[in-house]
């Protein structure tokens, strides 16, 4: 598994050049059987990341160039009348494919962000009436640019609950740039890489990593580290109970790369970190107080200890 796992960084690696924390939070991510959503300024790889991992893996891929004129149908397909045979037929739109790029996400309307709420939780779209499942593994890979750019529509917190973790990519160090520059210059920065798994790989993945233990005072740990959201006076609304199980199923893929059969309070912590922030919403006064999640979640992970 080890192997695997490193296989598919180091093909990742090949394309992202200086970002080795992130690839292994989306491969974390893949194994939790979550989606992903990208935040950063454009041109600092997002996209790009995407594109890697979904060449790293034999299976299908489709990406969604969001824009204000995208219709949810656009997304999930649509029926459409077959003269020839007297009868409606469904064409399957982009989502119905394992790996779903959506692009720029917060740059299309509401509506159409969330055409992507029932396949996200339930794995299969709704067309006329009819479910039409997506293979498996499934994963989408949303990008947004920073909220305060022109022309953006933040996210409801529903849409931004589907997703496992939020990360943003951020710009590379001096010798990561100058490498990329190199590589650049020499043609092979954007070479097409091999696959190097397959979806019954990353299948027998998840399953293995859903075998991880987890015990009863972590259970209680996380529980309590979930709850500490909803009470905290700078929070209006806390985590939810996908939350937590988001914050579980990662802990478990966090623990199963580490080559470990169990998990550790660390890991519990590592994942909070990872699957809360984007979850809660803040009170009025900690939003004009400039207060970051991420910083409340780590204040919550200093309070809140093992039983």
């Amino acid at each position: 598994m080890r192997e695997k796992v490193l296989g598919l960084k180091r093909c990742m690696e090949e394309r992202i050049v200086g970002k080795g924390d992130v690839i292994d939070k989306v491969i974390a991510t893949l194994i939790a059987g979550g989606h992903v959503l990208l935040e950063d300024v454009p041109g600092v790889g997002k996209t790009t990341l995407a594109k890697a991992l979904s060449d790293a893996l034999s299976i299908s891929f489709a990406r969604i160039q969001c824009t204000p004129d995208t219709t949810p149908s656009d997304i999930t397909g649509f029926s459409m009348y077959d003269s020839n045979k007297n009868e409606f037929k469904v064409m399957e739109g982009p989502i119905v494919n394992s790996i779903v790029l959506a692009d720029e996400l917060n740059r299309t309307s509401p509506k159409t962000q969330a055409a992507l709420l029932e396949v996200m939780e339930e794995h299969k779209v709704t067309i006329d009436g009819k479910d039409i499942p997506v293979p498996q593994p499934f994963m989408v890979i949303g990008t947004q640019n920073p909220s305060e750019q022109a022309g953006t529509y933040p996210l409801p917190e529903s849409q931004l609950d589907r997703f496992m973790i939020k990360i943003s990519v951020g710009y590379p160090e001096t010798s990561a740039s100058v490498n990329m520059a190199k590589s650049f210059l020499e043609g092979t920065l954007h070479a097409k890489t091999e696959p190097v798994l397959s979806g019954k790989d990353i299948l027998d993945m998840r399953a293995e990593a859903e075998k991880v233990s987890i015990h009863d005072d972590l259970l209680s740990y996380a529980v309590k580290i979930v709850e500490a959201t909803r009470s905290n006076a700078e929070v209006a609304v806390g985590a939810s109970s996908r939350a937590l199980l988001s914050l579980l199923r990662y802990a478990q893929a966090l623990a199963y790369v580490d080559e470990r059969d169990y998990c550790i309070p660390e890991d519990i912590a590592s994942s909070a970190a990872m699957t809360l922030p984007h979850r809660i919403i803040l009170t009025t006064q900690a939003k004009m107080g400039r207060v970051e999640k991420e910083f409340l979640v780590k204040q919550i992970l200093e309070k809140v200890s093992v039983s």
